[in-house]
């Protein structure tokens, strides 16, 4: 009878250690394949060139570093605000052999070339078909533990995990929804722009879903419990919830802009994302307000530091990307490097960011045992802070650079550069982005070593489920 009065730690533990280790292996790849841009002699081989490494890297660095991260979490803040143990101990230990199967896959089909070529669905259908049996699992296995749940009211978190996952449910099964040929390969259900148009709408909440409400249910949890402070609004992290989850399944078209695609159907892409702004910025000030009346904890504790930072790099893109969707801004922005720097601005700086914080949080809690050294944590947020900013400068810089070289014209309307010059024009910046990734990197390397000592020779934590009575 003890099992049940006590939180399944075990399902958390594992997916916050592999988070880890999935973080460390997706951002060395990362790394290889930027300095593969700047010296591209070091595409040595068919199976580590860049074509097969990139996609090993987004995979690893979104489903298999961002997923772990999502799955510990919304495990452990469900079932803490929820004041029950997950509906099934079974079912969670399928999610986590399940995910880590896949990414296995992933790791082995990616370097052979075995790919949809669809990005960030690259994966091909037996694989899809296993995402989806792992992803309905999930469900159960979330929503079980929330009907069945000690406490009346639903914590704004658990809104943000669960529109998450349902619509990722919803995404992946359209999108993946092909024609196979054989085992390793298939062709899309869909043809031409209506294919581009589904893999945008797919791609860019792929960014909405995945690696923005998600991680938002980190931040409502997270950052109030470091802070020790209620959260700013509670009422606007409602309102934060309906307008973001209604206004982001309609952005995609902004990344088909100048193409095949009907005008309107651009138009009305570029005006979402527009709207966009507001419910981003009300959760993000939500977030960062939280901290009022303990500013002061910012200056010793480099854990709400993390959350913090990651908030106002969430501020940052989402700024960015709704400017970027703008028509005559994409014009300049499409196909160069600003679009890799917003991109990295929203995974590093948000995404992986906040995901680190919160691991600090639960790794003591999960494994009963202080962190190993407060001051790595310290040298990591420093090194993780500058490593993005570098990295995300440095593709500012190419990319502005790239477009305005790639329009530029003499009087006679001949072409003013080369490509062969604008990609010259480039290359100390991709140095730059490569020293960037490196410090990144360096900082995953820091928090693997102190949380590998943390967990040594510790004794996993129980923790005890507050009785009924206690539970309101």
């Amino acid at each position: 009878m003890a099992t049940a009065e006590t939180y399944n730690y075990k399902v958390i533990r594992q997916f916050s250690i592999m988070t880890i280790i999935w973080g460390v292996i997706g951002m060395l790849v990362g790394v290889i394949i930027a300095a593969q841009l700047a010296w591209p002699e070091l595409n040595v081989a068919p199976y580590f060139n860049f074509g097969r490494l990139r996609p090993l890297h987004t995979n690893a660095v979104i489903f298999a570093f961002g997923g772990s991260a999502l799955f510990a979490t919304s495990y452990y803040v469900v079932q803490r605000t929820c004041h029950v143990r997950l509906i099934s101990d079974k079912l969670a230990a399928f999610t986590f052999w399940g995910w880590q199967a896949v990414i296995v896959l992933a790791v082995i089909t990616l370097p052979l070339g075995i790919t949809s070529s669809k990005e960030y669905a690259e994966l091909e259908w037996p694989i899809d078909i296993l995402i989806t049996l792992v992803w309905v699992v999930y469900a159960i296995v979330f929503f079980g533990t929330i009907t069945k749940r000690r406490v009346s009211h639903i914590y704004v978190a658990n809104w943000f995990f669960g529109a998450f996952i349902l619509t990722i449910a919803m995404l992946h099964i359209v999108n993946s929804a092909a024609l196979p040929v054989s085992l390793t390969k298939s062709y899309s259900a869909y043809a031409g722009v209506q294919d581009a148009m589904v893999q945008w709408w797919y791609g860019h909440n792929a960014v909405g879903f995945f690696l923005t409400a998600g991680f938002l249910g980190m931040m409502y949890y997270f950052i109030p419990k470091q802070a020790e402070r209620p959260v700013y609004s509670y009422r606007l992290s409602i309102v934060h919830f309906w307008a973001l989850i209604f206004t982001y399944i309609w952005a995609g078209p902004h990344h088909l802009h100048y193409t095949a695609l009907p005008d309107w159907t651009q138009s009305l892409g570029m005006v979402m994302s527009l709207i966009l702004l507001a419910p981003s910025w009300g959760g993000m000030i939500n977030g960062i307000m939280t901290l009022s009346g303990a500013w002061d904890k910012l200056r010793t504790d480099p854990v709400l530091r993390f959350l913090i930072v990651s908030v106002s790099f969430y501020g940052m893109s989402t700024f960015e990307g709704p400017m970027m969707a703008i028509k005559t801004v994409n014009a300049l922005s499409h196909y160069t490097d600003w679009t890799i720097g917003h991109v990295h601005s929203g995974a590093l700086g948000w995404v992986a960011m906040v995901s680190i914080g919160s691991l600090y949080y639960m790794i003591p809690r999960l494994f009963n045992q202080e962190i190993y050294s407060k001051k790595l944590v310290e040298v990591h947020f420093w090194v993780a802070t500058i490593g993005v900013v570098l990295y995300i400068a440095s593709m500012w810089v190419s990319g502005i650079m790239q477009g305005l070289m790639w329009r530029a014209v003499n009087s006679d309307g001949t072409l003013t550069y080369s490509f062969v010059e604008t990609v010259q024009a480039m290359h100390p910046f991709y140095v730059i982005r490569m020293l960037g990734g490196i410090l990144f990197l360096t900082g995953m390397v820091i928090m693997a070593f102190n949380v590998f000592k943390t967990v040594k020779g510790s004794t996993p934590a129980e923790a005890r489920i507050p009785e009924p009575a206690m539970a309101h």
